[in-house]
């Protein structure tokens, strides 16, 4: 374990009960939330892979267009 860490969790050990649960509920859902992240995007790789390759067989090809702000973006 980090210093960091181990002196976040002496801190909360310094709180109410009730504070120190709040305090692992929201660690825990972090910790959660990026392991969700963490799955959904290397489930993406192959996928953003088969689109980058696209994308260069299109410029190669002369499909495509420089970006123009005005054209692409007329209420900018």
């Amino acid at each position: 374990m980090t210093q960091l860490l181990e002196r976040a969790f002496a801190e909360a050990s310094k709180l109410p009960e009730t504070e120190q649960d709040s305090f692992a509920s929201l660690l825990l859902a972090e910790l959660d939330s990026e392991r969700q992240w963490s799955t959904v995007f290397a489930s993406t790789q192959d996928k953003l892979a088969m689109l980058a390759d696209e994308a260069l067989r299109e410029f190669e090809a002369g499909e495509t267009l420089p970006l123009d702000i005005e054209r692409d973006f007329p209420h900018h």
